[in-house]
């Protein structure tokens, strides 16, 4: 080699950077924001638990800002307990009467003056529900760069600034992560439930589940095997949601409240929107499913079983913003 190919080597070599560019942080969104029933003990913690697990993701994604709801309490009116069946027991007599007594006080105390401060705390509430929803406007996710959103236990007909511009921008090319209650978001805009694969029907009271994995190598699995245990968790009922539409990533093979009764009963999976990605899990309703922290007391869920809760909804943020690979093609063979 002579001179000049080993200074033309050398300047080649000077020129390359020292270090590979770092991939930049994916920057995402969490919405916990509700005009339906409202999830006090576990939004708090789902918020927590997000910010942690975008700090400890190396770098992957972030969570760059949370949409909340301001901190407005407002009392609405007293609620008359329902009527006494016939044939009541004594105990449940009493029962009955106990609540009508604290009704009637209720009711006594729910004056005109009481009112109108209430009805005026409502407007400053829609007020600031409004203005602070404006950070998911589409001109504002453009502006601030925006990956991916989180619903986490979002409920009711939010006053989103362009509904229908926010789905457009999911299908761009974006992502979209639900938890629990976003299933009972936007029952009143088709497009947002077609997006998000399917839409809360209904309860029952809270029980152990036990779940079967559709696809154990997807991300969203957490790495918890074919089979899934919680201690307890509200289990929801999904109704329009079509099997040839969706990849189940979590199932039960029968109704979780009556164990004897078989059918398929979807609990989480994810699908292709337009360019973009949707990832969506019907668990999140308890604290102690969100979080692993020591200062959650009385578990019905292990610490272990959050560590798993976590991983699960992890990979599906992963898988939804890109970082992770996995399929979102329609499984509906599974069973």
């Amino acid at each position: 080699m002579n001179f000049l190919s080993r200074l033309f080597l050398l300047s080649a070599l000077v020129a390359l950077p020292l270090f590979p560019a770092l991939a930049e942080a994916k920057r995402v969104l969490v919405c916990t924001v509700t005009s339906g029933f409202r999830h006090g003990p576990s939004i708090p913690w789902a918020e927590k638990t997000l910010q942690k697990l975008g700090e400890e993701s190396n770098g992957a994604f972030t969570i760059v800002g949370l949409v909340q709801q301001p901190p407005i309490k407002v009392q609405g009116a007293p609620n008359k307990p329902k009527d006494l069946a016939v044939g009541a027991d004594e105990v449940t007599k009493k029962k009955y009467a106990d609540e009508m007594k604290k009704y009637l006080a209720a009711v006594e105390k729910w004056t005109p003056e009481v009112q109108a401060a209430e009805k005026a705390k409502q407007v400053q509430l829609d007020a600031g529900i409004k203005k602070n929803l404006e950070r998911l406007s589409p001109a504002n996710l453009k502006a601030e760069k925006i990956d991916g959103v989180i619903f986490a236990n979002t409920t009711g007909d939010l006053p989103l600034p362009d509904p229908e511009g926010f789905i457009k921008w999911i299908e761009a090319g974006h992502a979209f992560m639900g938890m629990h209650s976003a299933s009972d978001t936007f029952h009143h805009f088709r497009p947002y439930i077609e997006m998000l694969g399917g839409e809360f029907q209904a309860h029952n009271a809270q029980v152990p589940a036990d779940l079967v994995a559709a696809d154990t190598a997807h991300p969203g699995n957490g790495g918890n095997g074919a089979a899934w245990n919680l201690g307890q968790e509200e289990m929801y009922h999904i109704k329009n949601l079509d099997r040839g539409n969706v990849h189940m990533l979590w199932f039960m093979r029968h109704d979780p409240n009556e164990t004897a009764k078989e059918l398929f009963f979807p609990v989480s999976w994810c699908r292709k929107a337009g360019s973009g990605k949707v990832f969506y899990t019907s668990l999140g309703h308890r604290e102690d499913l969100w979080s692993d922290s020591p200062e959650i007391k009385e578990r019905k869920n292990s610490v272990e079983i959050s560590r798993q809760y976590q991983a699960h909804i992890l990979g599906g943020i992963k898988w939804a913003l890109g970082l992770a690979e996995g399929s979102g093609e329609p499984n509906p063979e599974v069973k």
